[in-house]
């Protein structure tokens, strides 16, 4: 059996392709990867050790190439994408090609493929928009706030419209906020380990009352994993760990287990159309057997012990001039 993993030299992407080739020797995965700012080539040095791991540097907009590619294989496991909100506020139309484009292209081969039995396409709670009190349910409506949410809501609905009108063997996952080890330190929780252990200050939007749902990724690559083998073609399942905390928490959280004091923390004007709250309900994957098992001080633990000993990987990106260009231009008094 071969899987084909999109954005495979990404956070969620690398982790999940280390999972398949531990847990599954005999299948062979093939990592598609563009190599954009987020994708570290020193991951690469990571999967370098599974055999069963193949990796092809490959734009998904490039259609002959991934037609190509893909009509090889038995599955689809489509992560790439473009993620970051504060990069779609600057410049959406990035997340426009990637997020819509891709998927497209992915889906027409996925429409003419005769090998192909499934195809999990990867999407995200920020859909869905924010929520006061309870939970979104898969059924509930669209509501994104920000370009990237929108450019992946957008390729929902296509993935929606193909199942509809061709009956493709396709299924959607939402996930919550997702948190681990190869996490780009562009995002919150390991951009505050590092600045953290580089005795910097750590940006905190607003007055960080902001909650999320976190979900540590070795639990996301285990629901993927489930419903390659048992979910169902046609359907959506969210994805969540039952962990609300709010930023600030999580923020003094890390501080604390790395023994720096809260002085490191910076307020800073809030995000654009900031969401307020993410929840998920996740009784339709429970159904399946899913339940998380890393509770959030276990997976954060294990992630700021990860990036202590993965200082190499980390400053790679930080002391690049991509980062320090969009550090300085996200965070001018910094």
């Amino acid at each position: 059996m071969k899987i084909a993993v999109t954005g495979g030299v990404g956070f969620i992407g690398s982790n999940f392709v280390r999972f398949v080739c531990k847990k599954y020797p005999e299948i062979q995965v093939i990592n598609i990867d563009k190599m954009t700012y987020a994708a570290n080539p020193l991951t690469l040095e990571f999967l370098s050790e599974f055999t069963n791991h193949t990796f092809m540097k490959l734009d998904i907009c490039h259609a002959t190439e991934i037609k190509e590619i893909l009509n090889e294989c038995d599955i689809i496991v489509h992560f790439a994408a473009e993620t970051h909100v504060d990069r779609s506020l600057a410049n959406p139309e990035t997340f426009l090609l990637t997020d819509i484009l891709g998927t497209y292209r992915i889906l027409e081969v996925v429409k003419n493929s005769r090998s192909i039995t499934k195809y999990i396409h990867i999407s995200t709670d920020e859909v869905y928009g924010s929520i006061e009190s309870g939970s979104f349910a898969e059924h509930s409506p669209l509501n994104p706030t920000n370009p990237y949410a929108a450019s992946k809501a957008s390729a929902d609905l296509l993935v929606i419209s193909y199942i509809r009108c061709y009956k493709i063997p396709a299924l959607i996952v939402r996930f919550t906020n997702n948190f681990g080890p190869f996490q780009h330190p562009e995002k919150f929780i390991p951009l505050a380990i590092t600045n953290a252990l580089e005795n910097k200050k750590i940006p905190l939007y607003g007055d960080g009352q902001q909650i999320r749902d976190w979900l540590y990724v070795l639990d996301t690559c285990r629901a993927i994993d489930l419903l390659i083998e048992k979910g169902e073609p046609g359907q959506i399942y969210n994805v969540s760990a039952c962990q609300e905390r709010k930023n600030i928490d999580v923020l003094c959280k890390i501080l604390k287990a790395l023994g720096k004091d809260k002085n490191l923390i910076i307020n800073v004007p809030d995000r654009i159309a900031h969401d307020k709250r993410y929840s998920l309900s996740s009784e339709k994957i429970q159904k399946l057997g899913f339940y998380p098992v890393y509770d959030f001080e276990k997976g954060i633990d294990e992630t700021i012990s990860w990036y202590v000993n993965n200082e190499k990987w980390w400053k790679f990106i930080k002391n690049s001039p991509e980062f320090q260009k969009y550090y300085k231009s996200r965070y001018p008094d910094l």
